[in-house]
């Protein structure tokens, strides 16, 4: 069986059943939990993780390295981002990654010109 989403092979017992569609467990944690970098709640939560356990919050080396990046750089176009990234995570990581960093204030993004751009807080 194939997953209607992404087309990767589905083993017996394994779909997920999603508005009438026959996906796989990847596709349907993507449908039920969507990336939402514009989030009050998990803003909130974040800053307050932060002000409770006493320092900066703990990034992973991902998101250190997206940091890194970014300050190095003043910010850069998500495409861009990603080739700098060498293969280190696929389109869709990078999104979630980002709007963890941006639930912590640490990155944002901005319209230059016509492009959409990246960068540090």
């Amino acid at each position: 069986m194939k997953c209607h989403g992404c087309g990767s092979t589905i083993g017996p017992g394994e779909e997920r059943e999603h508005l009438g569609r026959l996906v796989c467990e990847d596709c349907y944690m993507k449908v039920l939990s969507p990336v939402r970098t514009c989030d009050p709640w998990a803003v909130y939560s974040a800053k307050s993780f932060e002000k409770h356990s006493g320092g900066p919050g703990t990034l992973t080396p991902i998101q250190a390295n997206i940091l890194s990046i970014l300050k190095k750089t003043g910010g850069m176009a998500p495409p861009l981002l990603l080739a700098q990234l060498g293969g280190e995570v696929t389109p869709e990581q990078l999104e979630r990654e980002f709007a963890a960093l941006r639930h912590m204030e640490k990155v944002r993004a901005e319209k230059r010109g016509q492009h959409l751009v990246w960068r540090p807080w």
